[in-house]
């Protein structure tokens, strides 16, 4: 697969994502060809954390959440880390962006706690996914059918449980973005 000449936004939160769910899905969409840009809610540097209490790494932001559209972009990965996915999930702007990805019908790839985001976003409604475990009531709760697998694809949204599925949920993104639109993805939005 190539996303040659792709454009695909990532989300990273000020501090807590999760080091690995943000750093291997970059890696895999630029290994693909891809180009990516890292978007918080601020320009500057983002602190990733492992198993949400140990520090990560530093990372570069591109963009700010508000200098950036779904329109810029052919698709979008949200990584999980407790802390992280909850500041991301608490932005209205970055809920908005979210929500205008399946709005369009673009793909998105989402990992762990980073469905809460999707919570908010209002876009679960008759989707089958998956997530960090605990995520299962508030899930269903959003209308989602919630199962316990390594990857899920479901009209272009991919999701995966944790860090353990990286492999499978980054193969599965990159096969998604390649793909690209999906018009089912955007009648249900």
């Amino acid at each position: 697969m190539t996303l040659s000449g792709k454009t695909i936004a990532i989300l990273i939160a000020p501090r807590g994502t999760e080091d690995p769910e943000f750093a291997k899905p970059k890696a895999a969409v630029e290994a693909a060809g891809g180009t990516v840009t890292v978007i918080s809610l601020e320009t500057g540097e983002a602190q990733t954390v492992n198993n949400d209490l140990d520090p990560g790494s530093s990372y570069t932001v591109d963009k700010a959440i508000g200098d950036v559209a779904a329109a810029d972009f052919d698709g979008l990965v949200i990584p999980g880390g407790t802390v992280g996915a909850d500041k991301l999930r608490g932005s209205d702007a970055v809920v908005a962006f979210v929500r205008d990805f399946f709005a369009a019908g673009k793909p998105v790839a989402a990992i762990c706690h980073a469905p809460w985001t999707l919570i908010e976003a209002d876009q679960l409604q008759g989707r089958t996914l998956t997530s960090y475990p605990t995520l299962a009531t508030d899930i269903r709760n959003a209308g989602g059918n919630w199962v316990d697998q390594e990857v899920v694809v479901d009209k272009g949204l991919v999701t995966s449980r944790n860090p353990d599925d990286l492999p499978a949920f980054c193969a599965k993104l990159v096969e998604e973005f390649a793909e690209g639109r999906h018009p089912a993805q955007a009648e249900n939005a």
